[in-house]
């Protein structure tokens, strides 16, 4: 059967239902280890990531109409930062040639970023919920490497922080900016950083084929294929977080490891060390790290839920610490105190929100040299108020930090 016929006669919208059905059932895997908030938000996270395919690959993934779409902070996974913005394009392969034109705003940087990742060159041909998990080895939209990078310090601005960049297989003779894709580039990341948002002009930035190539209706294979891309994304998401979780992060709770590998193996880019790891803190107890970031443009230490969420009090600027809003010590360290009240030693504070455990992860963005060693103490909530940071010198503290490939 083609991938119309597929679409026509309803097979492959019944195999996105089967997928994402498929997706939302990972939570049993994970039995008593999550609890009642974990749960709920757990089948919220398939929401959003079945709106996440939809507005991705059903809305935004016409090969000859491309577009900048602003993934908004409710989609936010894998430990996105609330202090960028993410700018997505979506391409079917890397054949064509663009050209992104826009005006840099005052953002102080940003990242442009192509990226493959494992794909048939027509999914809607065929059933991937059968294939459950299986099927991501060939199938997987949520796995992305990235393939080519361009940062913004390399491109040239005109008086107006106008710009043009184009973007294909082979350097342009002109000279211009150039972000290289590949014949399997599957679309285009642009990380925008603020350093304080509030304050900063936001970009504007759109992308166009340079061929001119005139946009068309939709046809029936184009959206066999986009359902089929909107259901392995939601398993693909999924999985990713279980693996994450049980896997890797969460068999060593309360420390954070920079891996330039995982960070990379996930759409990351090498501009920065990104370390990550799981916490655990009951109601009644206080987590307090504390490190000396090393010398960057920016840096920042977040707490997401377990599956790799922005907790729900970020937008009420609650949920992580920043370069250009935290409290440092006398020596030019950051102490972080994790807890569900005021523990009065000082410090930045960060309410968990309800949770008793998840992940977290220290970003540092155009460092200068390696990321820093951080240390961590898990002590009772009343004893850090009573005996304040005497506590914290008289209790080992957990050494992490470590670097790995």
């Amino acid at each position: 059967m083609t991938a119309a016929q597929r679409l026509l006669t309803g097979r492959a919208f019944e195999d996105y239902l089967e997928t994402v059905k498929l997706a939302a059932r990972t939570v049993d895997r994970f039995g008593a280890e999550v609890d009642d908030l974990d749960r709920a938000e757990w089948y919220r996270f398939v929401t959003r990531l079945m709106r996440n395919g939809f507005e991705r690959f059903v809305e935004n993934c016409e090969p000859e109409r491309p577009r900048l779409r602003d993934a908004p902070w409710r989609q936010a996974i894998n430990f996105q930062s609330p202090d960028q913005d993410h700018l997505l394009a979506e391409f079917v392969d890397g054949r064509h040639d663009y050209v992104i034109r826009g005006n840099r705003g005052t953002i102080p940087y940003f990242v442009m970023a192509s990226w493959t990742a494992p794909q048939p060159t027509h999914p809607g041909e065929q059933d991937w919920a059968p294939q459950g998990v299986g099927g991501l080895k060939t199938f997987d939209p949520a796995t992305l490497t990235t393939t080519g990078f361009l940062q913004s310090d390399t491109i040239p601005f005109d008086a107006n922080g106008d710009f043009e960049v184009f973007v294909g297989r082979e350097r342009p003779a002109d000279g211009r900016p150039w972000l290289p894709i590949t014949d399997g580039c599957v679309g285009l990341l642009v990380r925008t950083v603020y350093h304080l948002r509030e304050e900063t002009i936001a970009p504007r930035m759109t992308i166009q084929r340079a061929d001119g190539a005139a946009p068309r209706p939709i046809a029936p294979a184009d959206m066999a294929d986009a359902l089929a891309k909107s259901g392995q994304v939601v398993l693909g998401y999924a999985e990713l977080v279980r693996r994450w979780w049980q896997d890797n992060l969460g068999k060593r709770p309360n420390r954070i490891r920079f891996s330039r590998a995982v960070y990379l193996s996930n759409g990351g880019v090498p501009d920065r060390h990104h370390g990550f790891g799981t916490w655990e803190c009951g109601a009644d107890e206080a987590l307090v790290l504390r490190f000396t970031p090393t010398p960057c443009d920016y840096w920042i230490f977040q707490l997401c839920n377990i599956w790799q969420e922005n907790l729900d009090n970020y937008e009420d600027g609650g949920g992580h610490i920043q370069k250009y809003r935290a409290t440092y010590e006398p020596d030019g360290s950051v102490l972080i105190v994790i807890a569900s009240g005021d523990a009065g030693i000082g410090g930045n504070r960060i309410d968990p929100y309800g949770h008793a455990h998840g992940g977290m992860s220290l970003r540092l963005i155009k460092t200068q040299g390696e990321p820093p060693p951080v240390s961590l103490w898990r002590v009772p909530l009343e004893r850090l108020r009573a005996e304040g940071r005497a506590l914290l010198d008289a209790t080992p503290p957990i050494l992490s930090g470590e670097i790995t490939d």
